[in-house]
């Protein structure tokens, strides 16, 4: 579990969606969960990188976890159902999230987050509680948002699953971004959302829970 980690950690940022020691990545494991380290740049990590911590906030390995371990705990306390959680700075996500924008239904793809937006959760210092309340606010229905003035949340049944959902998000916001330098783009109706939910079911691994 910890190469399956790490794996994703370097996928990450040579996708482009992280960059240095910017982001982090966890993943369910036994009673709590693996982490990846605080500071460290992904060229840098190994296996023994990776920090186990349990549901109280206890690292239970060596190494330093993640400055923002709080929102990663909270997802899986709040949701059972998740057993992998990423969290980018990537370009497209963090420039909207920058401008504390909601991603509206331009593109039926926007289903993929689990309702007909994605949201953007307030403004809140990194690595706190506060930051963690608002996210969890934010993620309720969804399996994405954005943070405000930071960059966005994944969440996913497993890390592939977790990746495929950071990825279609960061597409969507570089789409979005794209549109809005020609105008205003048409918002799908929730009658029109409500049948690509229908027309959704059962399609592609990010829509598998």
């Amino acid at each position: 579990m910890r190469a399956e980690l790490l794996a994703i950690a370097q996928q990450l940022a040579a996708l482009g969606l992280n960059k240095g020691t910017s982001g982090n990545v966890s993943v369910r494991y036994e009673d709590g969960f693996l982490i990846t380290p605080s500071g460290m740049d992904v060229v840098e990590m190994q296996t023994s990188s990776m920090v186990m911590m349990s549901m109280d906030g206890t690292p239970q390995s060596t190494g330093k976890p993640s400055s923002e371990w709080r929102f990663h705990r909270d997802i899986y306390q709040a949701k059972p159902h998740v057993g992998a959680v990423v969290h980018t700075h990537s370009m497209f996500a963090t420039t909207l999230a920058c401008l504390q924008k909601d991603i509206p239904a331009f593109h039926y793809m926007i289903a993929m987050a689990g309702g007909d937006s994605i949201p953007c959760a307030p403004y809140a210092l990194f690595g706190t509680q506060a930051l963690s309340d608002t996210a969890i606010a934010a993620l309720k229905g969804r399996k994405a948002c954005l943070l405000a003035n930071h960059g966005m949340i994944a969440i996913g049944k497993d890390l592939k699953q977790a990746l495929a959902i950071t990825q279609e998000v960061e597409t969507l916001c570089e789409q979005y971004w794209r549109a809005l330098q020609i105008g205003q783009p048409y918002i799908l109706s929730q009658q029109e959302m409500a049948e690509v939910f229908e027309q959704f079911k059962g399609y592609g691994s990010w829509n598998q829970s």
